[in-house]
C-alpha cells in the first residue's frame, strides 16, 4: 500500500473512506481476505465478492486536500491499485523467497489481469514492462505525505502478529521499502536501506514451506481433485528448474 498510498485520490480514498486508521487488524484482514478469495475461491463465489466490493466503492467520492475530485470506480485509480498491489507481492516474493525470471514475472501480471478486470481495473498490466511504464507516467503525482508516514506508523505498532512477533513488524516494514524504487524513496522521504534482508529472506523461504490444511490454497487444490500438497510441489519443482539453468 506504500506506492498506492502515495497517490492523492487514493489515499484520500483510503484515509477518509475505510476504518484503518481506527482498527487496522480489522481492514487487513478483510483485503486478505479478498485477496485469498480472488486467487483462490471458486468463480462463482469470487464473482459475488468483486460484485460487493464494487458496490461498496460506487458509494465512495469525495476530494482531495487540494480539491481535486475522486471516485473510488475509476478506472485509472484502480488499475494503480491493481499495478502496485500485484508489484509490491512479486518483489517480495523475488527478494525474500525465490527469484523469478523474465517470463515468469510477465506471466505473473498476466495471470491477474481476468480478476483484475472483474474489480474494474481494465487497464490493468499485462507484463512487467507495464507495470514500469506505469510507475513512470505516475510518478510526477506521486508525493509524501503525512497520511503515508502514518500508516508507515501503524504497521510498525498495531497488534498485527502475536505479542512476542511484534518487532518483526518494523523489520517487516523497512524490508517493504526497501523492495520499492529508489526514484520512490527520492520522492517520498523514505529511508531505503533494509540491513535485515538476509534474516528477512529467511523468514520468506520458511514461510513459503509452511502448508496449513484449512489454509486457502490447501481448499483450493482439495476443491480441484488435487493432491493437498500439489502447489507446493510444483513451486520445489518449478525452483528447482530455475535453479539449475544455466545464468
Amino acid at each position: 500500500m506504500i506506492l498506492e498510498l502515495a497517490e492523492p485520490r487514493v489515499r484520500a480514498g483510503v484515509w477518509d473512506h475505510s476504518n484503518f486508521r481506527t482498527d487496522p487488524v480489522d481492514r487487513l484482514r478483510r483485503t486478505g481476505l479478498a485477496a485469498m478469495v480472488t486467487v483462490y475461491g471458486s468463480r462463482s463465489i469470487a464473482e459475488d465478492m468483486i460484485a460487493g466490493v464494487r458496490r461498496i466503492h460506487e458509494q465512495i467520492e469525495g476530494r482531495t486536500e487540494t480539491g481535486e475530485r475522486y471516485h473510488a470506480n475509476e478506472p485509472e485509480l484502480l488499475d494503480w491499485v491493481q499495478a502496485t498491489a500485484s508489484f509490491g507481492f512479486l518483489q517480495a516474493y523475488c527478494a525474500y523467497v525465490h527469484p523469478l525470471g523474465q517470463a515468469a514475472r510477465d506471466s505473473f501480471y498476466a495471470e491477474g489481469v481476468p480478476a483484475a478486470e472483474l474489480y474494474g481495473a481494465i487497464g490493468a498490466p499485462r507484463c512487467e514492462a507495464a507495470v514500469e511504464a506505469q510507475l513512470e507516467a505516475m510518478r510526477p503525482r506521486l508525493e509524501r505525505s503525512h497520511v503515508l508516514l502514518e500508516f508507515l506508523r501503524i504497521m510498525r505498532q498495531a497488534p498485527i502478529l502475536p505479542a512476542p512477533l511484534r518487532p518483526l513488524q518494523s523489520v517487516l516494514v523497512r524490508a517493504a521499502i526497501a523492495i520499492l524504487p529508489s526514484w520512490f524513496h527520492h520522492r517520498v522521504g523514505l529511508g531505503g536501506s533494509a540491513p535485515e534482508r538476509p534474516f528477512v529472506r529467511l523468514l520468506g523461504r520458511a514461510a513459503g514451506k509452511l502448508r496449513l490444511d484449512n489454509s486457502p490454497p490447501v481448499q483450493a487444490c482439495i476443491r480441484l481433485g488435487l493432491a493437498p500438497d500439489h502447489l507446493w510441489k510444483a513451486e520445489a519443482t518449478s525452483f528447482s528448474m530455475r535453479s539449475s539453468s544455466p545464468a
